[in-house]
């Protein structure tokens, strides 16, 4: 179940279902209920492939800035999101920086085509601020088992955009979603871990926060793990799990973190 949060509440929602090919579903809670439909038919989406084009991708700097980490290749919302598609919304939120990130999953189809990749954002989107009437996505960034990096929800990716992705732990963090279902036994494409640990990398850097490192977080929702409040001492790069009640992101891409970790800090010029 996805925790998003609009003007300023937090709301546990589900995204819905699309009928014919992928599930895509945002960190469900054990035993929770899927709700809601998207329409989903690979071939049918709106230039789908041209999303991963050259110039669909924003490069990064030259040269990351000193403690930082460069910024890896993020397709912009416009790679997966056109004007006949898009909601009117409020104007983002943001917070001081980003001294977290959380890592998700979105409980969906392994084994799709990566050239459908923007299909199932936007669509998954359209369920998200249609059927559900939500704001905008709430994942910050999302990564497909190609290992290609998309922008998510609206306001900047070099800007700390207040997501909404974790119950309690939206504010100075950012969402990261690994489109797929990463239970116990089931593999997690390299590409895919090697993105995450760049993105992380270079958007902890930017607040000069070390990967392996532990950040104090200030719960927003007594329905976290911790009561409103409460200053919780957290992995900078934490799984879904450790802010919210939840298996999210899978027993196996949990078992990945400490690598990913450790992967980032290197990017970082850490020892």
């Amino acid at each position: 179940m996805r925790v998003v949060e609009i003007a300023g509440r937090a709301r546990d929602r589900g995204p819905g279902r699309p009928p014919r090919v992928l599930v895509v579903l945002l960190c469900c809670l054990p035993g929770a209920a899927v709700v809601g439909a998207l329409l989903y038919a690979p071939g049918s989406g709106r230039n789908v492939s041209a999303a991963v084009s050259a110039r669909a991708v924003v490069p990064g700097p030259a040269a990351p800035a000193r403690g930082g980490a460069p910024r890896p290749r993020i397709v912009p919302r416009s790679g997966w999101l056109d004007a006949t598609a898009r909601h009117a919304q409020p104007p983002p939120r943001y917070d001081d920086k980003v001294v977290a990130v959380f890592v998700h999953h979105t409980d969906s189809p392994n084994g799709y085509d990566c050239a459908d990749t923007p299909g199932i954002i936007r669509h998954l989107y359209a369920g998200q601020t249609g059927a559900r009437k939500w704001d905008d996505i709430g994942y910050n960034f999302l990564v497909d088992r190609c290992g290609t990096l998309y922008e998510g929800r609206a306001g900047g990716v070099d800007r700390p955009v207040t997501g909404a992705h974790t119950q309690g732990f939206n504010h100075r963090t950012a969402g990261i979603a690994a489109i797929g279902t990463f239970t116990a036994g089931t593999p997690v494409p390299r590409a895919m871990t090697d993105a995450i640990a760049a993105l992380a990398a270079w958007k902890l850097g930017l607040a000069g926060v070390d990967p392996r490192a532990s950040v104090g977080l200030v719960s927003s929702n007594g329905n976290s793990r911790y009561q409103a409040g409460t200053t919780a001492l957290l992995p900078a790069l934490s799984g879904h799990r450790d802010g919210f009640r939840t298996s999210c992101p899978g027993a196996a891409l949990t078992l990945r973190l400490p690598v990913i970790r450790e992967a980032a800090a290197r990017l970082q010029g850490r020892n």
